[in-house]
């Protein structure tokens, strides 16, 4: 595993944990970052300073690195206070998000409020059908990592 620090075009920071430099790499490459606070697509590795294991006989102090900083702006607030209200009162339901919206829609499941990921063509299908949807200002956190 391996953690960077993020920066998007807006200037937000988010700490983020990767499976290898290479996985960053792929998942980069495809276009599957996005900044946590604003949503922006235009993310990359910030500069870092690299981590000292320190000796044996001293044991290192825990460090706890926030994944997300505290919100500065309204803005921020707001988005933040978005994915809370999301994430408490809504199902994630990942990339069967357009299967279980349309499932919904067409009545062949119950209606629930959820949340997740679909590609853009999906998306489009969705809108074109009717089925309500919003884009939403940040990726589910468990898209994340």
């Amino acid at each position: 595993m391996i953690q960077y620090t993020l920066k998007c075009d807006e200037g937000h920071h988010t700490d983020s944990w990767f499976q290898s430099a290479a996985a960053y790499d792929a998942l980069e490459r495809a276009g599957h970052l996005s900044c946590a606070v604003c949503g922006s697509d235009q993310v990359r590795k910030a500069l870092m300073a690299p981590r000292v294991s320190l000796p044996a006989e001293k044991p290192a102090a825990p460090q706890t690195t926030p994944v997300l900083r505290n919100p500065d702006t309204e803005v921020e607030q707001a988005i933040a206070a978005l994915r809370r209200k999301v994430e408490e009162n809504s199902d994630y339901v990942g990339e069967k998000f357009a299967d279980e919206a349309r499932a919904m829609h067409l009545g062949d499941k119950p209606e629930r409020s959820i949340y997740g990921e679909a590609r853009l063509d999906q998306a489009k299908e969705l809108i074109e059908d009717g089925v309500p949807l919003m884009p939403l200002p940040f990726r589910p956190k468990q898209k994340l990592t």
